[in-house]
């Protein structure tokens, strides 16, 4: 998402005109023909002036606590501030002394008193903490020197203490059960002929990491016409190797493992985020660094992917220390200061992006022990199952200071997409037993059938977009993923709907058939519509790119596992030859700017997720069953394998009981 638009300046600092220094002021001194009253009066004394600066001081500070503080009367109704268990509680609680703490637990009886409903308000909690740090101020001065001496010798041993920790390397992470792996490799067809595609598949893997291997190694992808390395800013500009992450675990099942070797070296002699100065999407590292990690890990068993998924977890956490807990969309990976897209509806953070970190999440909980990871995501579904919904829809943008709706518009493609797939996928990964999630996701769907989901005039079922009350006739590429999470969610629908959404799957799948049939070149355009007579045809010229995006054969490989209805690998092996013909360059897969053109033109490169989730899915289509099976294992939006966590292997907070 964010890689398309190149984010704007941050706006978050406000300036305020410095008060010139009281040396620097000149005293007018007295005309002529002035009053001839003592010298003394007609100037303020350096003690006057202090006091009278203080007192400004205290003014302006006044006035800027009430233009944030005071009540918005605003016509847009308030996010529920009054919610401790929701607002704020990620971020930790100063340590408070003795006196402290007695006089917060005053502060806090009282306003239980006077609150109907028994919960502080955000007034109250800042007032609270006000007060809280006064009385810390209060209890500094009254200690002696020596006591104050002390207590500065003791943070110093503990700044030293911190210092040879780091030193000494991250903490060893605590022995945890594998959960219980299956499938992992093989999964070879018995049919020849469909051995033979699946063989193909694996060679056009092979000629697209060879060629990033021979022009682009360590750079996040790859030009293949320039035949040189490519970055984008969703990775900070830096390279952190995202086609090495992003490819590992589709080397490893494609049997590739002279190739997976030479990756997993490069990441352990460089794939190191210490003191690197960048600034990256939380969304696409998670997804594709963590996810792509996480993965690797668990196929192979090497503990460096575990160990690198959280090294760089933890670079991601400071984009949670916002107001409401939801994450800035980009962070620095040195000094976690985090900030939002520009462009995105007056800084709002993007559903998709803060909405799709459950799966990865809740396995670096599993893996560590360390609940912050777990509490992260469970609190984000818990302010937003507090929050209105227009028509049961979700809008795709919050804002992470207010916590109120930005721009009402619902999506089932870009923006929104993948919070969808990941409430499904949060039940589906932990046996089923979060049923939170899927009532969540029942819930969403219901309203997006409602809403979204409309028949084109020649009998193709759509999902359109939701824009301030009008639904515009309009289906991007990534939508279509949407068929697959259909067919995976019909089972556990309620009111045995089953049948109703695998075949609602079925007829997604055949529209973005269409999508790609209706074209010159076989293969799907960025976006395409339905009106003016016009029907799966993208019409803007800037709808009419392909860049190696994998969701519509990620949606056949769904609909052959769940009703192996042959088509599916028809379609499936239509879409890889196009791609072999149109897309294949001497070095590597490129993307094409016109699927409508006889003779496109390249966009010079060969995305990480081309290796990640296209070539994947291709090949898996063309594999038996056994080979990475759906009730042991859930894809996160990458494309990447993670374990169902069987209710007999989680060890996850005690405090917690949704999984």
């Amino acid at each position: 998402i964010g890689s398309l638009t190149t984010p704007a300046p941050s706006s978050d600092i406000m300036t305020t005109p410095a008060l010139l220094p009281l040396s620097g002021r000149r005293i007018p001194a007295l005309s002529p023909g002035a009053s001839s009253f003592p010298h003394h009066r007609a100037t303020l004394r350096l003690s006057e002036k202090f006091i009278l600066l203080l007192i400004l001081s205290a003014f302006i500070t006044l006035c800027f606590g009430a233009f944030f503080f005071l009540p918005d009367n605003s016509k847009h109704k308030r996010f529920d501030l009054g919610l401790e268990d929701v607002l704020i509680p990620h971020i930790d609680a100063p340590k408070m002394g003795k006196h402290a703490r007695e006089r917060e637990g005053a502060v806090r009886v009282r306003d239980e008193k006077t609150k109907g409903d028994g919960k502080p308000s955000l007034r109250d909690k800042i007032r609270a903490d006000h007060e809280r740090a006064l009385q810390e101020a209060k209890e500094k001065l009254r200690k002696s020197r020596a006591e104050l001496q002390a207590e500065i010798q003791t943070e110093k041993v503990r700044v030293v203490e911190e210092l040879k920790k780091k030193e000494a390397g991250p903490r060893p992470l605590p022995p945890v059960p594998m959960p219980k792996v299956v499938g992992v490799s093989d999964g070879e067809p018995p049919e020849p002929a469909v051995k033979e595609k699946r063989d193909k598949i694996r060679e056009m893997m092979k000629h697209a990491w060879d060629s990033y291997r021979q022009y682009g190694w360590g750079h996040n992808e790859l030009k293949p016409l320039a035949k040189k390395g490519h970055t984008t800013n969703i990775f900070g500009n830096s390279q952190m190797g995202a086609t090495i992450v992003d490819a590992l675990d589709s080397l490893y099942i494609m049997g590739l493992h002279e190739e997976f070797k030479d990756g997993q070296e490069w990441i352990e002699q460089n794939l190191d985020f210490t003191g690197v100065n960048a600034e990256v999407s939380v969304f696409e590292v998670n997804i594709r660094f963590i996810g792509g990690l996480l993965a690797a890990y668990y196929l192979s068993g090497q503990e460096v992917f575990k160990l690198k998924a959280v090294q760089l977890a933890e670079k991601l956490l400071p984009a949670f220390n916002t107001p409401t807990g939801i994450p800035w969309a980009m962070v620095n990976l040195k000094s976690g200061v985090g900030r939002n897209w520009g462009w995105a509806s007056a800084g709002s953070s993007i559903l998709a992006e803060f909405g799709t970190l459950h799966m990865e999440f809740v396995h670096l909980t599993y893996l560590t022990g360390n609940p912050v990871y777990y509490q992260k995501v469970m609190h984000i579904r818990k302010l937003l199952a507090k929050m209105d919904r227009p028509n049961g829809l979700y809008p795709n943008y919050l804002n992470p200071r207010t916590g109120r709706w930005g721009q009402h518009h619902t999506s089932v493609g870009g923006l929104g997409d993948s919070f969808y797939e990941y409430l499904l996928k949060a039940w589906l990964m932990s046996d089923k037993t979060d049923t939170e999630a899927r009532k969540t996701y029942d819930d969403a769907i219901e309203a997006i059938e409602r809403h979204l989901i409309r028949k084109s005039n020649g009998g193709l079922t759509f999902i359109g977009e939701w824009k301030n009350g009008h639904l515009e006739r309009k289906m991007g590429h990534l939508t279509c993923f949407a068929g697959g999470m259909f067919a995976l969610g019909a089972d556990g629908s309620p009111d045995d709907k089953a049948g109703h959404y695998l075949q609602l799957g079925a007829e997604i799948a055949h529209t973005c058939h269409e999508s790609y049939d209706r074209t010159v070149l076989k293969l799907g355009p960025e976006a395409f519509k339905f009106d003016s007579g016009l029907e799966a045809v993208a019409v803007r010229q800037n709808e009419k790119y392909y860049i190696l995006r994998p969701e519509v054969i990620e949606t056949y490989w769904y609909m052959w596992r769940f009703t192996h209805d042959p088509k599916y690998r028809q379609w499936g092996w239509e879409a890889a030859q196009a791609i072999d013909k149109y897309c294949r360059v001497s070095g590597g897969f490129s993307g094409v700017k016109d699927v409508y053109s006889s003779n496109p033109t390249y966009d010079d490169v060969q995305q990480s997720f081309f290796l990640a989730e296209t070539l994947k899915y291709l090949y898996l289509l063309f594999s038996s069953d056994d080979l990475l099976p759906l009730d042991s294992w859930v894809f996160n939006t990458e494309a990447h394998p993670l374990p169902v966590l069987h209710l007999g292997n989680i060890t996850l907070p005690v405090d917690q009981t949704v999984l």
